[in-house]
């Protein structure tokens, strides 16, 4: 088949470009054509509160990546959709995850649908937004009209889409993220990190955004520090703020927490993402609300045991007391789970990690869509 992913890849960075690319190769491997029609422009800077949308790694040799599209200009879609009409690839798989996508994805394949020959099945990473905002209905529904299928990653996000269309969905689970090479030594990340090594560290992983709860997360460590225990974790924070920046060092100073924490608030290069998994004893992800989560898949790659909020769809993923822990998203309750994986030991939760995580290949995925695309 002649596949088009339509979604964030090389130059843009994050998590979705990674994904993207990383299914490329899987279509790729099963003896597909593939190429990936990304964004020239993917946000104007209002929508975007990072540094920078764009990577400083270098270009994949691998990849037929065409950096084409601009999310702004409806010139742009209409040309863009034009050129997709005449190629009549067999499928587009289009990655939805924010409302303010709808109109240009929409436009665009709206023209394709024309030839009357290209299938679209749509990887729905969320359907109601974290950030809502004025229209966010409206573009989802005109986004979804020219779409055959969806894919949904959690329970959440496919009862969510439920309130938008009736057409064929299936639900699977986020595939592990296996492109950032392969677990390492504990002591050599560390070092390589400039990390103690000796002190027992919890990650918070992934771009900070208030719907993720590190502020929770903070406090909890404020929690663990008045139980007086005779070891306290460090919290190492890796991940660039998305907004907040000056309220979570405010947080941090009222908490008085400043000794347990080792903030690494930088983008995380994908060349680095392996040696911050595999430095940690736990992953955190104290969510206050959530769909799925990339870091999940991320935490089974490096085989590290997880806490998580019952929120969305990730305690779905976590099976409590196997895989780790499941608590409720507020200060106490994350404090109490954190102590809990800490009491169990990371020896326990092995077995019940790399059982668990065979669920989670591309060839699942990959093999999800083109069965609903037929």
């Amino acid at each position: 088949m002649h596949i088009v992913i339509l979604g964030p890849a090389y130059p843009l960075r994050g998590g979705l470009a990674n994904f993207d690319q990383r299914l490329a190769r899987q279509f790729m491997a099963e003896g597909h054509q593939v190429t990936i029609y990304t964004y020239s422009l993917q946000y104007p800077g209002f929508l975007f509160p990072g540094t920078s949308q764009y990577s400083d790694e270098p270009a994949p040799k691998d990849l037929d990546i065409k950096v084409v599209i601009n999310s702004m200009s409806p010139l742009n879609w209409r040309k863009v959709g034009q050129e997709l009409k005449k190629r009549r690839p067999d499928l587009i798989v289009v990655r939805y995850w924010i409302p303010y996508m709808g109109a240009c994805q929409g436009n665009i394949l709206r023209q394709v649908k024309k030839n009357g020959h290209t299938k679209v099945v749509c990887i729905t990473d969320n359907i109601i937004p974290h950030e809502k905002r004025p229209g966010d209905s409206l573009l989802t529904k005109y986004f979804i009209q020219p779409v055959d299928g969806f894919i949904t990653m959690s329970d959440s996000v496919q009862n969510d889409l439920r309130q938008f269309t009736n057409k064929p969905s299936r639900l699977v689970v986020h595939p592990l993220f296996d492109n950032f090479g392969a677990p390492l030594a504990k002591k050599e990340a560390r070092a390589f990190l400039n990390l103690p090594d000796e002190v027992p560290i919890i990650l918070f992983f992934g771009f900070i955004r208030k719907y993720k709860g590190l502020d929770i997360l903070l406090k909890a460590m404020k929690v663990l520090k008045e139980r007086h225990l005779e070891t306290i974790p460090r919290l190492l924070i890796a991940g660039e703020y998305y907004g907040g920046k000056e309220e979570y060092e405010k947080l941090i100073q009222e908490l008085g927490i400043e000794d347990l924490l080792i903030m690494r608030t930088n983008f995380i290069a994908d060349s680095e993402v392996r040696y911050y998994l595999s430095a940690a004893d736990f992953v955190i992800q104290p969510y206050r609300e959530a769909t799925q989560s990339g870091v999940t898949p991320l935490a089974y790659h490096f085989e590290k045991p997880m806490l998580v909020t019952n929120v969305g769809g990730l305690a779905d993923l976590v099976p409590d007391d196997q895989v780790g822990v499941v608590t409720k998203p507020n200060p106490a309750s994350v404090a109490d789970g954190i102590e809990q994986l800490y009491k169990r030991g990371v020896a326990y939760y092995l077995p019940y990690l790399q059982a668990e995580k065979q669920r989670y290949s591309w060839a699942n995925f990959s093999a999800a869509i083109l069965q609903l695309a037929d």
